[in-house]
């Protein structure tokens, strides 16, 4: 199999989409049109030769009925440290990068009741679309500025800075000249 450049593990998540299509008896068509893609979009992603955004993954997954955790590769690590340590060199990263949004994921793996990750949002991002999750969410700011939307209140944090989102609404902005990276934790886990 194809190894997939962005997921560690040796099976592919094409190879793992067409799998579960097919464990399912789903055609290529029925799954396009379910998600307002094209066929050969489909085809591509399930070849290894497009990268679905994290968005297309979390339609993808509730279309096959899966979370989407299971759609996201997983790091060898040593037998002592499985389940303990994520090397910075092993983490899962999600999603495709589109609209300046790269994440990593930082937990170990997605058994516990949270899930810790690493995003950097490129200058000049946006999301793109307002995000509601039932979800606890808590960012913690490393480096840059980001600009936060939060159920009608708009908030700029730095460096050092944290903030909360409860279920809320929310949109996140980098109009400025210089990444921004911040650590999120995410109950339960989304991914």
């Amino acid at each position: 199999m194809t190894q997939h450049p962005d997921l560690p593990d040796a099976r592919s998540l094409g190879a793992d989409l067409r799998a579960l299509r097919k464990s399912r008896g789903i055609t290529l068509s029925w799954l396009a049109e379910r998600l307002g893609r094209s066929v050969g979009w489909l085809s591509q992603v399930e070849r290894d030769m497009s990268a679905p955004s994290v968005g297309d993954l979390r339609h993808i997954a509730a279309a096959l009925d899966v979370p989407i955790s299971m759609l996201f590769g997983h790091a060898a690590a040593p037998a002592e440290e499985a389940g303990y340590v994520v090397r910075r060199g092993a983490r899962r990263r999600l999603g495709s990068g589109e609209g300046g949004l790269i994440e990593e994921l930082l937990s170990p793996d997605l058994t516990d009741d949270f899930e810790m990750v690493h995003s950097t949002f490129a200058p000049r991002s946006r999301a793109g679309e307002v995000i509601r999750r039932d979800t606890q969410e808590v960012g913690f700011m490393i480096s840059g500025r980001l600009d936060l939307w939060i159920e009608g209140r708009t908030f700029t944090v730095g460096p050092g800075d944290s903030f909360r989102i409860r279920g809320e609404a929310h949109e996140w902005v980098n109009p400025y000249d210089e990444a921004a990276v911040a650590i999120w934790v995410i109950a339960p886990p989304t991914y």
